[in-house]
């Protein structure tokens, strides 16, 4: 019988490289504790409306990328693709809206999309998100764009790149979707790329293809028709970043891939990745929520991919510091060692202290093998002329240095000890 693999473009994560995972979703979520966002988890699985209608209907992702299933009652589901929609719609369903702006909330979990896989793009991925609901304010997009810049620099990454721009409001963009309509129409565009310019031209300007990029030379750009109210908000959300010490580059031509964003938009990048250099980003989405149903209901938000922000530490060859799995390895000779043994190593994780034993009857050798490649701090080693003393041996396994302890006493001696950082 043949064996099963994950499906193509996906990946499985397994010790030890889980631990650096781990890690990096903590240091991403860190910050926006710190700064009173609150956990939300959705379903892994939406109404597909509420991603053609949030995401867009042009977009790739709606399009072409969407996971999507019928279910045996006739309803139409999408594996999400991502996550900002999904939350909006839990905050609107549990009237989060109705008291006090804004919600701010930050989230963690995996998407799915349907793309050609290769390095630093998977169909199965994972985000750490953060989406702040029910007020427009400046500062409100600074402080996610800082905890970002604050979470990736916490792990250690220096070769980022934070690209910035405003897409505009409802009062501003129809005039420069017009302007822009006029100058792509004149343009040696594929059929799907001329549809997309009636749909959404600024779409256009994301385009990778360098046949169309050569072409965009010249078109004319967002910054150039902000009204006053947006150059005013864009100008403080720049002056708040400045201020704080994080360094940008305007990008006239970032809009990212979907629909829904306004005014504020972002990108970090990283040019050790390749083709696959961006590892988060986001902006402002002040339509979004009547998009869905909801009221009016400006807002913000971003998601950092965990996968890509992996490769980004690899690719500066940053080693990320994890604690050790175990504190304390227990190896018992015999079966009365091993009936006390292992009651100690329950009392020890019960009292907070990181413990594992020596399972399946191994010798002294093999088991302080195990030991040794646990990474834990101490071995307990005991036999039946220990227990009749009424002692187990504690050994320090960086120094090698090896002392009785009283079988009572044994707990508090390895707390004490652990609590130190020094050995016997």
């Amino acid at each position: 019988m043949s064996t099963f693999s994950a499906p193509k473009g996906t990946y499985d994560l397994i010790p030890p490289d889980s631990s650096v995972f781990l890690a990096v979703r903590e240091a991403i979520a860190a910050p926006l504790k710190r700064a009173g966002y609150g956990y939300i988890e959705t379903p892994g699985f939406e109404t597909v409306e509420l991603f053609s209608r949030g995401v867009g209907e042009s977009t790739d992702i709606v399009t072409k990328e969407m996971y999507t299933l019928t279910t045996k009652g006739g309803d139409e589901l999408a594996l999400r693709p991502e996550g900002t929609a999904s939350v909006l719609r839990a905050a609107l369903q549990a009237n989060l809206h109705r008291g006090a702006l804004p919600v701010k909330l930050w989230y963690s979990g995996s998407y799915y999309r349907y793309e050609r896989p290769q390095a630093g793009r998977y169909r199965h991925f994972s985000q750490v998100g953060a989406e702040a609901l029910g007020a427009e304010d400046p500062a409100l997009d600074a402080e996610l764009i800082i905890l970002a810049v604050d979470a990736y620099r916490s792990l250690g990454l220096r070769n980022f790149r934070l690209l910035l721009n405003s897409l505009g409001d409802k009062e501003c963009r129809p005039v420069y979707r017009a302007a822009l309509q006029d100058f792509l129409r004149g343009l040696d565009l594929d059929e799907d790329t001329r549809q997309r310019v009636e749909i959404n031209p600024l779409r256009v300007l994301d385009d990778k293809r360098e046949a169309v990029q050569k072409q965009l030379v010249g078109a004319p750009m967002m910054r150039d028709h902000l009204c006053e109210s947006c150059k005013s908000y864009h100008e403080q959300v720049r002056e708040l970043l400045t201020a704080a010490g994080v360094e940008f580059e305007d990008d006239p031509k970032l809009v990212r891939g979907l629909d829904y964003y306004t005014r504020t938009t972002f990108e970090f990048v990283h040019d050790g990745l390749g083709s696959q250099s961006a590892v988060g980003g986001g902006g402002r989405y002040d339509g979004l929520s009547e998009m869905i149903g909801g009221p009016e209901l400006p807002s913000v938000g971003w998601a950092l991919g965990v996968d890509r922000t992996v490769l980004a530490l690899k690719a500066e060859g940053v080693e990320l510091e994890l604690p050790s799995h175990t504190d304390v390895f227990a190896v018992p000779l015999g079966e009365e060692a091993r009936r006390a043994l292992f009651s100690v190593v329950t009392e020890l994780r019960r009292q907070g202290v990181a413990a594992d034993f020596a399972y399946g009857g191994k010798g002294l050798k093999n088991a302080m093998k195990s030991a040794n490649r646990s990474g834990a701090r101490f071995g307990l080693v005991a036999g039946e002329r220990d227990l009749a003393e009424g002692s187990v041996q504690l050994k320090d396994l960086e120094s090698g240095e090896q002392t009785p302890v009283a079988l009572d006493a044994l707990v508090d001696t390895i707390r004490e000890r652990l609590a130190k950082g020094c050995g016997a």
